[in-house]
């Protein structure tokens, strides 16, 4: 019998800063789902475009809130440092990047029920990875027999 998933939702105004000199404001939603428990995922929805999706750890945003983390395609960082205020989000793919900035306040609170949902540091009890691990193992070996 598997568990029903549980997921958090929000929608979040944030700036998309285009250059220095132009910004605009876009609603962004937040997910987070129980079955996904390292993953948050925000879609952005610009003008004239289709939504975009970007998928990346919760423990990133967690820690970009607070001071300037990430590596490569994503990174997260507060406005300024030691104040609760302000977070920029850069998204990058090759040379192209979008710069999105949010009040922290709302992202504080959609991470907040992320984690009466999936307490940070105890997704592994909710993915059993090892078992899914084990199973694919498993298949992989069973095909290999079966075709050699």
């Amino acid at each position: 019998m598997r568990e029903s998933v549980q997921a958090v939702e929000a929608e979040v105004m944030m700036s998309f800063l285009v250059s220095e000199e132009l910004s605009f404001r876009i609603p962004v939603e937040l997910s987070y789902d129980s079955s996904d428990p390292y993953a948050v995922r925000l879609t952005f929805h610009l003008p004239g475009d289709a939504p975009v999706t970007w998928a990346f750890g919760r423990e990133l945003l967690i820690d970009g809130v607070g001071r300037p983390c990430g590596e490569g395609d994503v990174r997260v960082a507060p406005v300024e440092a030691d104040t609760l205020g302000e977070v920029l989000i850069r998204l990058q793919v090759g040379m192209d990047q979008a710069l999105f900035r949010s009040s922290a306040a709302p992202l504080v609170a959609f991470l907040d029920r992320t984690d009466k949902l999936v307490p940070l540091g105890q997704e592994t009890a909710l993915a059993d990875f090892d078992a899914h691990l084990d199973e694919a193992l498993d298949r992989i070996l069973a095909e290999e027999q079966s075709a050699g």
